[in-house]
């Protein structure tokens, strides 16, 4: 049984590896714990020294680190490079903020002294995706390494050459040789694979990112186990657009917020909710904005939209696509298979979107906008939250507190206003309803996978 990378632009399959037994599995958390026992005993300024020559590693590798994610997945190399170099950013902040993070807290109580204190946990099992092969592992990795736990990896099979680079990238630094681990399990035996990690005893919390349906699953598993688990799953983010708002600032953001990654992002725009005082404007604008754009070889530093990550990734999309026209969607822009090699798929642009269509409540994950029509500020955020997910959103006018208000009542964990969504260490990140809970970065990030615990002296 083996893990294949296949290049999605050129369909060419880069390399196959080898599938872990279930007793080198056991070996790898064995070896985890190991190591773990030693460095939860650091001091914070010990943990710090290799994290800080990890950002350096990140950047000195950069290029060849892009090179992997781009032929692995097809992100456009440009925006491949520029993930390494978030990822650099998070550790340089956690470097410089997790002791204060983490550091006791006083309480007054009738008590002579009282606290709270912060300690690790142990293994952390991660379980990430594809779409941002190295930037979800380090969010969710250098906060929790930081906090002095150890972490193991499952990578998606496909993004393996991804997996094992940031591996080696953790050993460089200096890190113990097992506090980060990667283990390879064949799609087929994830099922018994991954229960018997998120369910071993060595194992005290699971973070996952993905789609919802994987993690309902491995959520069950972690809660049977009474394992703590934090939850970054999918998302149908509204993006409004009031009839004030400056469009040509708004589509600049709209675009790339739908675009970037070939849309293949649980941030990225999926509907946007558009005041019918501007619509045609917007349309038109939109249209000509994403024809703009080239899509092709993501090697090539011109390229703006890469290829879907898998074939059969681009099916369901087209599905999604023509499902949607078939229920009264108007077609705009793009819609059609290109010919050739490559999981490519155009720029595509449906309107006249209403409830029941797949472009209305389902996850689009790939360069599809949606333009649903409202009449005013109620019936914008009325269909925003009309989904069973709740991740991102984004608002545009040039009246702030008009988008405050609007802000105030949408059902989601983020909410930018004249802006993109993303993700910044600096902020928590994370969703309610079917996208998942808990929080990723800032202060919150790094204190879901630690003991908060209190102490009490008479």
């Amino acid at each position: 049984m083996a893990l294949l990378s296949i290049n999605p632009a050129t369909e060419e399959t880069i390399a196959s590896y080898k599938d872990m037994p279930l007793k080198e599995l056991e070996s790898v958390l064995e070896l985890s714990q190991s190591d773990f026992q030693e460095w939860s005993q650091l001091s914070f300024h010990l943990r710090q020294i290799p994290l800080i020559t990890l950002a350096g590693v990140l950047r000195d590798n950069k290029e060849k680190y892009g090179k992997i994610i781009s032929q692995e997945m097809g992100k456009p190399i440009v925006q491949a490079e520029a993930e390494v170099e978030k990822c650099a950013w998070v550790c340089e902040f956690y470097a410089e903020k997790a002791e204060e993070f983490l550091s006791p807290e006083e309480v007054e109580t009738e008590a002579s002294q009282s606290w709270v204190a912060y300690q690790p946990l142990g293994i952390v099992l991660g379980i990430m995706p594809w779409n941002f092969p190295f930037w979800q592992v380090f969010r969710f990795a250098v906060p929790a390494m930081m906090a002095g736990n150890s972490v193991v990896v499952k990578h998606a099979p496909n993004v393996t050459g991804s997996a094992l680079a940031i591996e080696e990238s953790f050993r460089e630094a200096g890190f113990p040789e097992n506090l980060y681990r990667t283990v390879l399990i064949a799609p087929e035996n994830v099922p018994e694979h991954s229960s018997m990690l998120i369910e071993h005893p060595l194992v005290k919390a699971v973070t996952v990112t993905g789609s919802t349906g994987a993690g309902r699953y491995i959520a069950a598993k972690a809660g049977m186990a009474l394992k703590k688990s934090v939850m970054e799953l999918g998302g149908n983010d509204p993006y409004i657009v009031l009839e004030d708002a400056n469009l040509e600032e708004t589509i600049g953001a709209c675009v790339l917020a739908r675009l970037q990654n070939a849309g293949q992002s649980c941030i990225a725009a999926k509907r946007f909710i558009v005041n019918e005082n501007i619509r045609e404007k917007f349309e038109e604008f939109l249209v000509r904005h994403m024809t703009a754009k080239k899509m092709g070889n993501p090697l090539d530093r011109s390229t703006d939209i890469g290829p879907i990550a898998r074939v059969d990734l681009r099916e369901g999309l087209h599905r999604q696509v023509e499902e949607s026209i078939k229920a009264g969607a108007t077609l705009l822009l793009g819609g059609k298979l290109p010919e050739g090699k490559g999981y490519f798929y155009p720029p595509t642009i449906l309107t006249n979107v209403k409830k029941g269509m797949p472009a209305y409540s389902e996850e689009t994950f790939g360069p599809v906008a949606s333009i649903i029509t409202v009449e005013d500020d109620d019936e914008a955020v009325k269909i925003a939250n009309d989904s069973e997910y709740g991740l991102g959103s984004a608002i545009f006018t040039q009246n702030i507190s008009r988008a405050q208000e609007i802000a105030a009542k949408l059902e989601t964990g983020n909410c930018f206003i004249n802006s993109m969504v993303k993700s910044d260490p600096r902020l928590p990140f994370g969703g309610v309803k079917q996208s998942g809970y808990g929080r990723e970065l800032s202060q919150f990030g790094i204190r879901e996978f630690v003991n908060i615990k209190t102490h009490y002296i008479k």
